[in-house]
């Protein structure tokens, strides 16, 4: 059967456009099964099925677009696996690749990475150490090996890194990296200047690229709050969705969450976990995020129960990327301007918000390479312009659900952590289990930059850690605290 002369991926998109999100991954189902196979389609194919929370067809779409023996679509397969929490089957996959393949530098470093997730550190450092004998100059493997390793003065991977830093050259973000992992490096030794110099060399390499734009920002905050109102929103239907799978947790990057959805795990009846960000793109529908779009959307549905349907369309989404029964911790992040619709979507769900040292946020956000999205990281005050916003939505929607939002101070959590695995196992309503709490994190992969710190016992040992940086923080205090 030929594909029509309006492509299905552009079938596809039209769809969106009126919010039929369903439709639009018929259409891309139809788009791998009929249209257009070449690589560059597939991979637009693949790029969208993601975006719109259909993960099994952007895998498929991937998985098509492979050319045996090209090491790029091989790789981009495989990062498609582990994104989307495959990287079992990501690496299982790899080692059974001709020698050829699992040897080439680009290999090496994509199972250095996973052997990472998976808290496998030594075999990581050899993945790393065997690509860098490959690819000396390879920057993001440096940077990759220098996340997982101690530096101490003297150290001949520190002085390896200088040299290439001295080098110059590469594009932006592999710079970049290369600042960062120097950054971490002189941590380690005892040298918070340097450190912090390094890792505004890199933030500064970046920023031009994908500058954030406060003043936008803060006016959607203001809108969320000014429209989301409890007058307001009495005006949406009540959600007649029952149950649902997800413990919510949520607060900035580097507050906490990895450390809780570690704690949750451990009860019996949670069984994954991940920053999935799967309510975004059932909330399609709406066309929007604000209170008119909202109303618009439940005028014109045809259905009886038009905001069940989001959230029964979200549980969909989440059975099917955790297939296996059990309580899923939805921790992603950066979902604090849609709150109030997930709670009224889903009437039963309960959100853990963690809280935490504002300077030690700051500190950590501003240190780490995030490798996709967060702009706002890029400088101190942009990092205090956006906490600041944060915080604003985090009292609005607390104030709106009291007892749905659960706040979480880190410090308290760290230093009393049987306590409050108690306190969160009652505000999910999950069975009292005194043996829960958070340990050695189990065989799953771990992809967020807290993936060293979860491996090790609770410890206290981060918190007030912004105190070594106290005169290079001045700028976030003035702007935050000001």
């Amino acid at each position: 059967m030929n594909e029509p002369s309006k492509p299905y991926f552009t079938q596809a998109l039209d769809a969106l456009k009126q919010g039929d999100r369903r439709a639009a991954a018929m259409l891309l189902e139809r788009q791998i099964r009929l249209g257009n196979t070449s690589i560059r389609n597939l991979d637009s194919v693949a790029q969208l099925a993601s975006h719109i929370g259909e993960v099994g067809l952007a895998i498929e779409a991937k998985r098509l677009a492979v050319v045996p023996g090209s090491i790029d679509t091989l790789l981009r397969y495989w990062a498609m696996l582990a994104t989307h929490g495959r990287a079992a089957e990501a690496r299982d996959i790899v080692e059974r690749q001709p020698a050829a393949i699992r040897n080439h530098p680009a290999v090496l470093h994509f199972q250095g990475n996973i052997a990472t997730q998976f808290g496998h550190i030594e075999q990581a450092q050899d993945f790393f150490r065997r690509a860098l004998a490959k690819s000396p100059e390879a920057m993001a493997t440096w940077f990759s090996l220098a996340m997982i390793k101690t530096f101490e003065p003297g150290d001949r991977d520190l002085a390896a890194l200088e040299r290439l830093g001295r080098q110059g050259g590469p594009p932006d973000e592999a710079r970049a990296s290369l600042h960062y992992a120097l950054g971490k490096a002189a941590e380690d030794c005892g040298d918070p200047d340097r450190a912090f110099a390094e890792y505004a060399k890199g933030a500064a390499l970046r920023r031009p690229h994908r500058a954030f734009n406060a003043e936008r920002f803060h006016a959607a905050v203001t809108a969320t709050i000014a429209e989301y109102d409890a007058a307001a929103m009495a005006q949406l239907r009540s959600s007649r969705m029952e149950g649902g799978r997800a413990l919510f947790v949520t607060g900035l990057p580097r507050s906490g969450t990895t450390l809780t959805e570690q704690i949750l795990l451990r009860h019996s009846a949670v069984s994954d976990g991940a920053e999935i960000d799967l309510f975004r793109p059932a909330l399609i529908p709406v066309l929007g995020v604000g209170m008119a779009q909202a109303l618009a959307y439940q005028q014109r549905s045809k259905s009886p129960d038009p905001w069940g349907e989001i959230g029964r369309d979200y549980g969909d989404l989440l059975d099917r990327r955790f297939p296996s029964p059990g309580l899923v911790v939805d921790k992603s992040l950066g979902q604090s301007l849609i709150i109030g619709l997930m709670l009224y979507a889903l009437p039963e769900a309960r959100i853990a918000w963690l809280r935490r040292s504002p300077e030690d946020v700051a500190l950590s956000c501003f240190r780490t390479y995030f490798a996709t999205g967060l702009p706002w990281t890029d400088t101190l005050t942009d990092i205090a312009d956006y906490m600041r916003g944060e915080d604003r939505l985090f009292e609005h929607w607390r104030q709106l659900f009291p007892e749905r939002i659960l706040a979480v101070p880190y410090e308290e959590l760290a230093r009393s952590p049987q306590a409050w695995t108690a306190r969160l196992q009652q505000h999910f309503g999950l069975p009292a289990e005194a043996d829960a709490e958070a340990g050695a994190a189990e065989e799953r992969a771990i992809s967020t930059a807290s993936v060293a710190q979860v491996r090790q016992p609770i410890s206290t040992s981060r918190i007030g850690r912004a105190a070594a940086f106290e005169k290079h923080l001045k700028p976030f205090r003035e702007r935050y605290f000001g």
